[in-house]
Formats: C-alpha cells, structure tokens, sequence
C-alpha cells in the first residue's frame, strides 16, 4: 500500500506525468540572461534562428514537484524578440516550429509579437516547420513572410477545441450527488458534474466559432493567394502532409531548415551571415537543430498538457488526438 501511495504521490507531483532527471537548479536559469551562440556560418551579418517546440504556453510549466521552472513559450519568443530588436546585425528571422499548437491566446499573443517585431525593425521573417505544425503551431507560422514545410511535415488544423468532461454518471454510480449552489443561471457552465444544457452548447459553440473565425482570417491575410471556394475545405480542421499544404497554398514550398534558412539570407539582401541563436546557462547551442529546454526530461505522454491545463476547460488552437478524443 505504501509503495502505491508512493507511486501516485510521484506521478501527481511531476506535471503531465513528467520525470524529470536533470539540473536540480533549473528552477533558477530562466531568470539569467539569453546568450548569444553562433550554430553555422560567419560574417558581420545574422540570421537569428528561434526554437518553437512543444505545446505553445503563455504560462511557465512547472516539473519535478514544482522546484523546476520552464518559461513560457510566449515569454521566451518574446525575451529574443526584445534581444533581437537592439542587435542591428540581426537581418533576417527563422521560426523552427514543432508544435501541436496550444492556448487560444498564447498562439494569438505569439504571432502578434512577431508580426509587431518585423514591422517596427522591418526584418523578413522565415518559418520552416518540422515534424508538426498544427493548429496554433500553424497560426503562428502565419506571421512569416514565408513558411517552408520539410518534406515529412503535418500541418493544418485550423479550427478551435474545448475539451470537457461529463462524469454525472459516472458519480452517480459510485453515490456521488452533485449539490452545487449558484446565483445566475449559466454561472455553472462546464461543470464536468452535469450535462450541458441546449441553451449552453449554443453559448459555446458561439464562442468557438468566433475563436475559428479568428483564425480563418489570420489565414487569409497571411495566404492571400489561397483559393477562396477551398476556404472551407482548408480550414475545417483537417490535417495536411507536406505536398497537400504545398498544393493547397498553405505553404510556399517544401525543404529542409537549411532551404529555410538560405531564404532569409536571400530576402535579407546579405551575401553571407552568422546563424545565431540565444540560450540560456543551462541550454546547449551546438548547432541547427539545437533545441530550447534545459533539464533533460522523460515523457510518458504524447505532450505535456500540464500548462494548458490550469484552471478547468480552455479553448485551445491545439491538435493532440491522443489526448483530446
């Protein structure tokens, strides 16, 4: 019994069921300052390469009973975009996206900052999406004024997801009554205790489809070139491989980081740059295909929905089947 209550101790106390066997210290480095590191190439000039991986955060996720902290993904794109703006040598951005996407906002706040960061140092701006780039991974590629798709890359996804839970029945066999008091009719709307009225699905699915709206017009003014009788096809949430996107004008073509990285060169007007990323203490900058991350981490999920998943039911520009379904 007491290895049991061990065990479950563990796996409520590391978020998304999360191991965690690296610097005990973590919980201290996101606080340092971002470090410059050149992965490939020379020249005065740079190409500023940022990492967007894993489910997009506009919270800090926490590890390890919460002694190690993990910025958001918001807050870090952010801290290199401000680096980036005082560094005139920076002339182009590649966004390496390889997400699922996240939250509503933190995509919508991302791609914000980004579209805010091109205009105000008029930087062209490169995404090339790895093995995933759905939903809100998708969206902010959209603030690029080119995307490329690796040849084994699935995009697409755009559409809006809440997730609940209706456990009444499940309660209700195990003697579990739910004896909620409230002023205001709704005020208990997505109660994972009860079913969900007409009237409330209706006030929902408003919601979503304001949300998806959003969306499908950040598409259109960033792919203006997109068949405007497919709009409806393209945006239902479907997935894509690369060659479909490609076909379909989601992306503009199809290549490796490298091909990502030689078209921001070429759209900056530079004959040679520095590839150049930022890190902090505890992150390694050996090359292209370094990634963000400091403690090195166990994962026995899909993705860690630990800091999608603060304070009960969110809407999220997310695709993780795995997970949601």
């Amino acid at each position: 019994m007491k290895r049991i209550f061990a065990l479950a101790v563990l796996a409520l106390g590391t978020t998304g069921c999360f191991v965690v066997v690296g610097n005990p210290i973590g919980m201290l480095q996101h606080a340092r300052p971002l470090e410059e590191t050149t992965v490939e190439g020379e020249g005065h000039d740079k190409v500023l390469l940022v990492d967007i991986s894993g489910p997009i955060t506009e919270l800090p996720t926490r590890h390890a009973f919460g002694l190690i902290e993990e910025e958001s993904t918001v807050a870090r794109v952010q801290s290199e975009l401000k680096k980036a703006a005082k560094d005139g040598r920076v002339r182009a951005l590649v966004l390496r996206i390889n997400s699922p996407g996240g939250g509503v906002t933190a995509s919508d706040e991302l791609y914000t900052e980004i579209v805010r960061f091109k205009r105000e140092n008029h930087v062209p701006v490169v995404a090339a999406l790895g093995d995933l780039a759905a939903s809100g991974g998708y969206y902010v590629a959209c603030a690029a004024d080119q995307v490329v798709a690796h040849p084994t890359t699935v995009t697409g996804s755009i559409g809006v997801i809440l997730v609940n839970l209706n456990l009444e029945g499940l309660l209700a066999k195990i003697g579990v009554r739910n004896e909620t008091f409230k002023a205001g009719e709704h005020k208990d709307l997505l109660s994972p205790l009860r079913g969900a009225t007409p009237e409330e699905r209706r006030i929902v699915q408003a919601i979503l489809d304001s949300l998806h709206a959003r969306f499908v017009a950040v598409v259109r003014e960033s792919r203006p070139q997109l068949d405007a009788g497919r709009i409806g096809e393209l945006t239902d949430g479907r997935i894509f491989d690369a060659s479909q996107a490609l076909s379909a004008g989601l992306v503009d073509r199809i290549g490796e980081l490298r091909d990502a990285v030689e078209l921001a060169r070429k759209a900056a007007g530079v004959e040679r740059a520095r590839v150049v990323m930022y890190r902090r203490a505890d992150e390694q900058r050996e090359n292209l295909y370094s990634r963000t991350g400091g403690a090195p981490q166990v994962n026995v999920l899909p993705i860690d929905l630990g800091a999608l998943g603060v304070g009960g039911p969110r809407f999220m520009y997310l695709w993780a089947p795995g997970i949601v379904q």
